[in-house]
């Protein structure tokens, strides 16, 4: 077996590998191309795909968060890896050699999942509603190992519109505490830092060339680690953004229209799916359109076909051309234009959106929303509302940090649509160039080529699926 180290640097692109001089470095010495992704190109559909080998209609992720039929309940950001079907590269590794031994750091689906170091972001939910920056480790004893050695991870760091570098350099030196002390054979890393400010500004902003720079040098010691042990190093993205500049307002049109449906709660409006004939889970790009009654399947697609932003919507046949056809799916899949990207918002009136909407609230809001990467832009001062709040959290008293903003042309970059340009799209580094073939990399081939990378001996050359 030969270790591997594998760098999961977020939005990484061909286009901005130029600013990136470490991983630059490694792609001259060894072999770049670019990663045909799959739809829709987000965190955990193509990490899903990436290690399984298997399209989103095998092994279930659909996207960031689906509707769960039996509970009348949308949930996103799940943890737990048997939500994920098939087998993961590192089942199929540890077939081959019983010494093999897998790192899985902040990769999603992390919890539970068959390896044999695992650590993923996990906050503390205090029964007076406060919520503590913690992880979630196996063994259990890694997490105080980690913590002791690096201080506690910075999760307000990790998302939201504090959301910074620091959280990736946290990443990456627990995955230099693992690798050291543990010595893995197979080490998965998630670096997630561009992707925040690629939200914020879109990827042609005049201050992403220094944020690749930046995670450009949390690789460096990573890969100077993996080369004095002899190890392979591959660098992958899971996709690339795009420039945007008009959200869709999915949900408002689904309501408009008399299909969505909502419940009063102390005046605020909260969407009510399981009365919903439909309504959409918006993510990213990318939206599931749930429609109860199969009889006005035709007619909410004529409505969603003629919304401004929208570039297709997915019937039975495209789902199952696309590779989404499995019951987590919506009946409709909705793709936005490459300058567009669709929001969760149900409310008309922003007065009675929820009390959730203009906070950090991944887990209630019923999409995904990318406007968490910012300040309320009618926030005079944004530290100084932060701040206030957090001298009521002290006192004990009752707070809401309510400091996002409900304006969704903010956000700059999005993604989920497979981009039109293999520049703008994800990439595949290898110091290992005699693995690869000519031509793009499918992310369908990723699991097959880090098996090659570990076992290199019975190795063929990948290439185009």
């Amino acid at each position: 077996m030969t270790p591997t180290l594998v760098l999961n640097v977020v939005g990484l692109t061909p286009g901005l590998l130029a600013h990136a001089p470490n991983l630059q470095a490694l792609a001259k010495a060894g072999a770049v191309r670019p990663l045909t992704t799959v739809l829709p190109a987000v965190t955990t559909t193509v990490q899903s795909t990436l290690l399984t080998g298997l399209p989103p209609r095998d092994h279930g992720i659909v996207a960031n968060g689906w509707y769960f039929r039996d509970l009348s309940e949308i949930w996103l950001w799940r943890q737990s890896n048997r939500l994920v079907a098939g087998e993961k590269v590192w089942e199929a590794a540890k077939k081959r050699d019983p010494a093999f031994t897998c790192a899985k750091l902040f990769w999603w689906y992390n919890m539970y999942a068959s390896v044999d170091f695992a650590v993923t972001p996990r906050p503390m939910y205090l029964a007076d509603g406060r919520k503590m920056p913690d992880i979630h480790t196996h063994p259990a004893g890694l997490r105080d190992e980690l913590q002791d050695s690096l201080g506690e991870f910075p999760l307000f760091r990790f998302w939201g519109p504090g959301a910074d570098i620091e959280s990736s350099r946290w990443i990456a030196r627990s995955a230099l505490h693992v690798l050291t002390k543990h010595q893995p054979t197979l080490t998965l890393v998630y670096l997630p830092h561009l992707d925040y400010d690629l939200q914020r500004f879109g990827p042609r902003h005049p201050a992403i060339p220094a944020q690749v720079a930046a995670v450009d040098a949390l690789c460096a010691p990573l890969i100077e680690k993996a080369h004095s042990t002899g190890a392979h190093v591959v660098v992958l993205s899971e996709y690339g953004m795009t420039e945007v500049s008009r959200p869709v307002h999915i949900n408002r049109a689904l309501r408009q229209a008399g299909w969505l449906k909502v419940r009063l709660e102390r005046g605020l409006e909260q969407l009510d799916a399981g009365a919903s004939d439909a309504f959409a889970v918006a993510d990213h790009q990318l939206a599931h359109v749930y429609v109860a009654r199969p009889e006005l399947v035709g007619e909410v697609a004529a409505c969603l076909r003629g919304l401004p932003g929208v570039e297709a919507v997915l019937d039975e046949d495209g789902k199952r051309a696309a590779g989404l056809d499995h019951a987590r799916s919506g009946e409709l899949v909705a793709i936005a234009k490459a300058d567009s990207w669709f929001t969760y918002y149900h409310f008309l009136d922003d007065s009675r959106a929820p009390d959730f909407a203009r906070t950090v609230e991944i887990h209630r809001k019923p999409g995904y929303d990318p406007a968490e990467l910012l300040f309320d832009r009618k926030l005079a001062f944004p530290k100084l509302a932060v701040a206030a709040r957090l001298a009521r959290k002290a006192l004990g008293m009752r707070y809401l940090m309510d400091v996002i903003g409900l304006d969704a042309t903010v956000v700059r970059g999005s993604h989920g649509r497979p981009t039109d340009s293999e520049q703008d799209g994800p990439l595949f580094i290898t110091s290992a160039p005699d693995l690869l073939a000519p031509g793009p990399v499918s992310a369908a081939s990723v699991k097959q080529l880090l098996l090659d990378h570990l076992f290199p001996a019975s190795a063929g050359t990948v290439g185009p699926p």
